[in-house]
């Protein structure tokens, strides 16, 4: 119901048909407001499906406050946002869709069923019945006064409203509409806008053999722990499991700690990672098996028989120690683990999960409002911060969304 507060008979346009995007969308809407929403692709959420085609992980369960110190320089810009939307919110919102949760044994938060679409599907209807107007392969290509212009099949288009909410993403997966095309439309408007980097992305080593590379590219290191300190003394460490690639690694151990490694990598060229290869076992044990006396059998069989290293953990040994090393119990315990990892540069952006960098938050007020452009209100990944998987991201995308549609309303309120 509306009171004599709600932007009666006020407009808006979200541009960007994301999470965020539709998040707003909805905040605007459920205010009264008559909300049409622009996207350059032929349907919305095109990422947000792609990220459940493993199963979508829509948010964590650990408690609020460690659910925030995920996000890290950006934990108190980000923690309003989840106050009003955190993972407890974003459940019951989903079961208001008709969409049971649950918890898996990681403490992620699961659709029931796994999948996006039916979630999807669910948020679509809801917008079209709350009068949300979809306006697809609309894509934004510049403001000229109070006038947004939009390529189109069928020509360009002009749309004007009282307020606009921006949800056009990062610099990832630009096949799903994630492309930074906007960046320079806003540079031009004033807008100070912070390069965007790869975020939860992959490396490249200082050069796997050919050996290695066409044996092992594809292959997991399970239950490993990976160790990084930068030069700041800022430290790294976590048990998980990554990937070799053709060039480097990638996975979910290495994207939890992409971002420190790739500051790293750009101010001094390079970083080294600590591979433990053994976790489970103290560094006492590993030597003392090292160190056993293996008589007639090889060294290969002796590690795999006394400490269960074979396949790619024993292919790695041989890839990144010398001859020495292996003559050395000492050595090639302490390499066991840690083995240092030389990582010279990260993988394209458009091949990272997701991205840094984008719109600064010194250009915007505490309602994702920006200063330069008063009633143009910004959220999700086009901002400047990140934020690694495991939920993280999404949650706090959708709830950018829903602060800057409240923001929206709230300055047509005024």
């Amino acid at each position: 119901m509306q009171d004599e507060m709600t932007p009666k008979g006020k407009t808006a346009l979200v541009i960007g048909g994301g999470p965020a995007g539709l998040m707003a969308a909805e905040a605007l809407a459920q205010a009264g407001v008559a909300v049409q929403l622009f996207d350059a692709m032929p349907s919305v959420g095109r990422k947000f499906l792609l990220a459940g085609k493993g199963g979508l992980n829509l948010t964590h369960s650990e408690p609020a406050e460690l659910f925030a110190s995920r996000f890290g320089g950006r934990q108190e810009l980000v923690a309003p946002w989840l106050q009003d939307l955190g993972a407890a919110q974003l459940r019951d919102w989903a079961q208001g869709l008709g969409v049971e949760t649950f918890v898996g044994s990681s403490g992620r938060v699961f659709p029931k069923d796994m999948k996006s679409a039916p979630l999807l599907r669910a948020w679509l209807h809801r917008l079209r019945v709350a009068g949300v107007q979809f306006h697809m392969r609309h894509r934004w290509v510049g403001l000229e006064g109070a006038a947004w212009h939009f390529e189109t099949p069928k020509g360009p288009v002009q749309a004007t409203a009282d307020v606009v909410v921006l949800a056009l993403g990062g610099g990832s997966w630009a096949r799903l509409g994630s492309d930074g095309a906007w960046v320079p439309l806003l540079q031009a408007a004033r807008v100070p806008v912070l390069p965007l980097q790869p975020a939860n992305c992959g490396f490249d080593v200082a050069g796997w053999t050919e050996h290695f590379s066409s044996r092992f590219a594809g292959q997991p290191f399970k239950t490993v722990a990976l160790s990084f300190t930068n030069a700041a003394g800022d430290s790294f460490r976590r048990q998980g499991e990554f990937v070799a690639t053709a060039t480097g690694i990638e996975g979910s151990l290495v994207y939890a700690a992409s971002a420190l490694v790739r500051d790293e990598i750009a101010l001094n060229g390079s970083a080294t990672v600590y591979l433990d290869l053994l976790p489970d076992k103290t560094a006492e044990r590993v030597l003392a098996e090292v160190a056993h006396p293996r008589g007639t059998r090889s060294l290969s069989s002796h590690l795999k028989s006394r400490l269960g290293l074979d396949g790619i953990k024993a292919a790695i040994l041989h890839e990144l120690l010398d001859k020495a090393s292996f003559q050395n119990p000492a050595a090639l315990a302490a390499a066991i683990k840690a083995l240092p990892i030389r990582l010279v540069a990260t993988r394209p952006i458009d091949e990272a999960i997701s991205s840094a960098g984008g719109v600064a938050f010194e250009a915007l007020d505490a309602d994702l409002m920006l200063e330069p452009l008063p009633g143009v209100f910004c959220a999700g990944e086009m901002l400047d911060w990140e934020a690694p998987t495991g939920g993280y991201l999404l949650t706090a995308s959708m709830a950018s969304g829903r602060c800057a549609g409240l923001g929206a309303v709230k300055y047509l309120s005024r």
